[in-house]
């Protein structure tokens, strides 16, 4: 198959489809996710969580998935992940934490598998 032959808005499964419409549905969080670039703002975030989402105005889905910690949720939610990789860095979540996520299983049993391919 080609490049030009391929649907680009074939949806991959178990993915989400990050479109205009997500990336409207999710600017709060993202924008909220953006301001952890400053020191501060990770800061206030973190002494405060429940006041610094509403600061930027977060939904209760959004603010539920914060609350979870959960990064699937959070793309659910419209969540870019470049910018929930800042949420993910105040939680103390490294990559084989937001993998173990996105396929299931425990951080463990992806570690476990990501060795295994290795070999």
């Amino acid at each position: 198959m080609q490049l030009d032959e391929f649907d680009h808005h074939t949806p991959i499964e178990g993915t989400t489809f990050f479109d205009g419409e997500m990336a409207m549905k999710g600017y709060a969080l993202n924008k909220m996710c953006f301001s952890f670039n400053k020191a501060d703002a990770r800061e206030a975030y973190l002494a405060d969580p429940e006041s610094y989402m509403e600061s930027f105005k977060l939904n209760e889905g959004q603010k539920q998935a914060c609350r979870n910690k959960n990064v699937l949720e959070m793309i659910a939610e419209g969540g870019n992940i470049y910018y929930l990789a800042k949420l993910a860095g105040i939680y103390k979540m490294n990559m084989q934490d937001i993998g173990a996520q996105q396929t299931g299983v425990s951080v463990d049993a992806f570690k476990e598998k990501l060795r295994k391919a290795g070999d």
